[in-house]
């Protein structure tokens, strides 16, 4: 066949044509079925459809060359056609391609992908009710940890030489001492920030001076509490989650309670205790490196000196204002502890298991922190505090 400048049109790379003998479809490839023509094949193979016919023949003797992927896609046709009710025989395959089609189709057996069936309405509302259903049985399990951390302080109260002085002072130090860097740098760009667009907002109306003002009671009401125990619940309650799961994955968990030692009073209660004792100073060292922050910027933006700003901060800060953030911080403290400690006791031996469970412990510490925080919002409010 000849184009319009008189040259014949040259044959496509890769092509098949089909024949029909009795009951049986032949299907003759031919060309060049390898990766660079992948895509038109593969539009070419699934536009086969022999019906009415129990046998299919797929004719291999007129490929010039065949790589892996037209291998594979010769193999898929054939799998497909199977699952459909077909009898298919690969003939006439080259010498010098068998080891190739071989190797895939007795290396290859898994089934034809399919797609999912599409999501419908009623396993979306299964879904979220097994959502909901596991959210009460977290906060079911929760409360009964919480009964039995109870029952063990009150018998460490009771006799005080049953705490273990050493194990509290190692998480003061891994969870307070060793979170200062962290949390004051944090904190003081958040005091940074703060102050920057508080600036950027007010110098609008002529009271810039009064961005000291937001940066005071924004810092120390909530957001140096806040970022403390966020920076805790990501360094203290991921890491006991991972801690006590490795234990029990590596049987530790049971060698002790086989000893007759409580796990609570061991693990639980020196992590709880030095977090209830580390939150509310990293809380107010939050509170520092925030106001620092606010003021650095207050004196780049806004030029106002550090005297003018103490001045106006101590104006400011009035009645509870300061110690609203540090009421809060045990309160913090305990839950991120426990949340910690019970998501570590429940991993399963299986080191994925460690891991899950220690991304459900920051990620529930974090939002039960959250709703703590929207709680006493509401209780300071009610009380005009």
């Amino acid at each position: 066949m000849a184009n319009g400048s008189g040259r014949p049109k040259p044959a496509p790379a890769v092509w098949y044509r089909t024949e029909q003998n009795e009951d049986t479809f032949r299907l003759i490839v031919g060309g060049f079925w390898i990766i660079s023509e992948a895509r038109r094949l593969d539009f070419l193979v699934k536009a086969i459809q022999p019906k009415g016919f129990t046998r299919v023949e797929i004719d291999c003797a007129a490929l010039e060359r065949l790589d892996t992927v037209g291998a594979w896609l010769l193999l898929r046709t054939k799998r497909e056609l199977q699952h459909h009710g077909f009898d298919v025989q690969l003939v006439n395959v080259r010498e010098e391609y068998r080891a190739l089609v071989h190797t895939i189709d007795h290396d290859c057996t898994a089934p034809p992908a399919g797609l999912p069936p599409p999501h419908t309405f009623a396993d979306r509302l299964e879904r979220i009710g097994r959502g909901l259903v596991h959210a009460l049985y977290q906060v079911y399990g929760l409360i009964g940890f919480f009964g039995l951390v109870a029952d063990e302080t009150a018998a460490v109260i009771l006799n005080p030489r049953r705490l273990r002085v050493a194990a509290l002072f190692h998480q003061i130090e891994d969870g307070g001492l060793n979170a200062l860097p962290i949390v004051g740098l944090l904190s003081f760009l958040i005091g940074v920030v703060v102050a920057y667009q508080g600036a950027d907002q007010l110098r609008q109306f002529g009271i810039d001076v009064f961005t000291v003002n937001l940066v005071a009671v924004g810092i120390l009401r909530e957001l140096g509490g806040m970022m403390a125990a966020i920076v805790v619940a990501a360094r203290s309650g991921s890491a006991f989650a991972a801690q006590i799961g490795t234990m029990k994955v590596n049987q530790e968990l049971d060698a002790l309670q086989i000893s007759g030692i409580s796990t609570t009073e061991v693990l639980v209660l020196p992590r709880l205790s030095g977090l209830i004792v580390t939150l509310p100073l990293l809380t107010f060292y939050s509170n520092m490196m925030g106001l620092f922050g606010g003021m650095v910027m207050c004196y780049f933006a806004l030029s106002i000196t550090i005297p003018a700003f103490l001045e106006q901060l101590r104006a400011s800060v009035i009645d509870w204002t300061f110690w609203v953030g540090l009421i809060k911080a045990p309160v913090f403290a305990f839950i991120i502890g426990l949340v910690g400690c019970y998501q570590g006791l429940h991993v399963e031996r299986s080191a994925a298991s460690v891991g899950s469970h220690t991304t459900r412990a920051v990620v529930e510490a974090i939002f039960l922190v959250i709703a703590a925080d929207a709680a006493f919002s509401v209780l300071f409010s009610v009380l005009g505090i």
